[in-house]
């Protein structure tokens, strides 16, 4: 899926993973919901998206520096994309 611009040299992180959930479980915890899912392309990690009240996604990423994640349950018609949080970047 990685687009052969893209000049990103963390696709080495990308792992063959199952997400960990069906939403994110710091939302659950917290009693707030998730505006998207975003999954971690490292662990499969399952968190909500920077239009959260949490930041789930990004608080991952700054905890295990795990840098790539990608859309996670699109709605139907919706994009699927990755995101590289080091160089800032679509993939």
């Amino acid at each position: 899926m990685a687009d052969e611009k893209s000049a990103c040299t963390h696709l080495d992180q990308i792992k063959e993973v199952k997400p960990d959930g069906d939403t994110c479980g710091d939302c659950v915890k917290a009693g707030t919901k998730p505006v998207a899912l975003r999954m971690c392309l490292t662990c499969g990690h399952v968190g909500c998206c920077d239009s959260s009240v949490g930041q789930h996604a990004r608080k991952h990423y700054e905890e295990t520096k795990h840098p790539i994640m990608e859309s996670f349950k699109s709605a139907p018609g919706g994009t699927e994309w990755r995101w590289c949080y080091i160089d800032q970047d679509y993939l």
